[in-house]
């Protein structure tokens, strides 16, 4: 995940409108998805589970909320012309996401989370030309991050 958001920025930082900015992030966002959810998969058939059983399923089930409403806000900021808090509302909504989920895994998943808020936080009290460094740094350097930390640590 880290690295499709690596990859989006520097896309993104190349656009010429802020439309063409948010297309790139939503594919960014529909690709991490889709990378997150394989390596879920593989890891709860590792360790003979399904997805959507146990912790994957509390897991899920409280992530879900948090990312519905930052998907409902992108739609009412893309709408009122406030497209620059993108980047702020992404990382806050992101790690709240991650902070509940993450309360049924390994005790670095909710510190990401954590980590995320704190940046989303701060990119709302920063600049808005400073956005697209927060998207890079937030989700794809702390992906990478806290991901070789989990992996050395947990396993995966």
């Amino acid at each position: 995940m880290g690295a499709v958001a690596i990859a989006a920025s520097a896309a993104a930082a190349m656009t010429t409108s802020e439309l063409e900015w948010l297309a790139v992030w939503l594919v960014a966002a529909v690709v991490s998805l889709g990378v997150a959810t394989f390596f879920m998969a593989r890891k709860s058939r590792a360790e003979g589970m399904t997805l959507l059983t146990g912790p994957g399923r509390k897991f899920t089930w409280n992530v879900i909320p948090p990312l519905v409403a930052g998907a409902v806000l992108t739609a009412a900021l893309v709408r009122g012309g406030s497209m620059h808090l993108l980047p702020g509302v992404w990382l806050l909504l992101y790690g709240t996401s991650v902070v509940t989920g993450g309360s049924y895994s390994v005790r670095p998943v909710p510190l990401m989370g954590a980590a995320f808020m704190v940046a989303g936080m701060a990119a709302l009290l920063s600049p808005a030309t400073w956005g697209d460094a927060y998207m890079a740094g937030g989700f794809g350097g702390l992906h990478i991050a806290f991901g070789i930390l989990i992996w050395r640590k947990h396993g995966g």
